[in-house]
C-alpha cells in the first residue's frame, strides 16, 4: 500500500510590509510589451507583430482569479496573438490602444464596483506611471525605466516576460491568504 504524500508547505516569502500592503488587493491591472512579454517586439514578413509569452505568468493570472483577484490588462498596442493569449487565459478586463492608461484603468474599476485602494498595477514605463501612482500597490520588473522602478513598491526579481507577472501574482496570493491552499490542491 502506497504511503499518503506529505502536505506541500509553501516555500515563497515576501516581507511582511508587502503582503500588509498587497492585502486590499481585488483587481490587478498589467501593462504587456516588458511586463508580460519582454518587451521586443517581432514582425512576421507580413507586418504581423508577434509576441512571446511565458507559461509561468499565464498560470499566475489563473491563480489570480481562482482566488476571487482579477487581472485586467491595460496596453498601448494591440495584436491578434495579444488578443488570443488573453482570450485563452480567461482575462475579460483588457483595454487596448490605449496611451492614457489612467482613465481605462478608471473604467475598469467602476465596472468592477472597486477603487484605486484596491489595485495593483504593473508597468515598466512612463505610460504605466498614472496607473502605478495611484494603485494600493505598485510593481515593476527589474528592466522597467529608472522613474518607474523608483514609484514601484516592489521590483521583481524576474525580468518582463520571463516570470515577472507570476512573482506577483504570487505575492498577491500569498497577501490574499490562498496561496498555501491554491498550492495544496495542484500537489494533492
Amino acid at each position: 500500500m502506497q504511503q499518503p504524500l506529505p502536505p506541500l508547505r509553501p516555500v515563497l516569502q515576501f516581507a511582511p510590509a508587502l503582503l500588509l500592503r498587497a492585502q486590499p488587493v481585488r483587481v490587478a491591472f498589467f501593462d504587456v510589451d516588458g511586463v508580460l512579454t519582454d518587451g521586443g517586439l517581432y514582425f512576421s514578413e507580413a507586418g504581423e507583430t508577434l509576441k512571446r509569452f511565458n507559461t509561468l505568468d499565464g498560470h499566475g493570472l489563473k491563480l489570480l482569479q481562482q482566488a476571487g483577484i482579477t487581472p485586467a490588462v491595460i496596453t498601448g498596442r494591440d495584436s491578434p496573438a495579444l488578443r488570443l493569449r488573453l482570450a485563452a487565459l480567461g482575462v475579460v478586463h483588457a483595454r487596448f490602444g490605449t496611451e492614457d492608461k489612467r482613465p481605462a484603468a478608471e473604467a475598469i474599476l467602476a465596472e468592477l464596483g472597486l477603487a484605486w485602494g484596491q489595485a495593483a498595477a504593473m508597468g515598466d514605463d512612463w505610460p504605466d506611471l498614472a496607473v502605478m501612482r495611484r494603485a494600493a500597490f505598485a510593481c515593476a520588473p527589474p528592466q522597467a525605466q529608472a522613474e518607474v522602478r523608483a514609484v514601484a513598491h516592489h521590483v521583481t526579481a524576474a525580468a518582463g516576460g520571463a516570470g515577472a507577472v507570476r512573482e506577483l501574482c504570487d505575492l498577491l496570493l500569498v497577501a490574499s491568504g490562498r496561496y498555501a491552499g491554491l498550492l495544496a490542491a495542484h500537489g494533492a
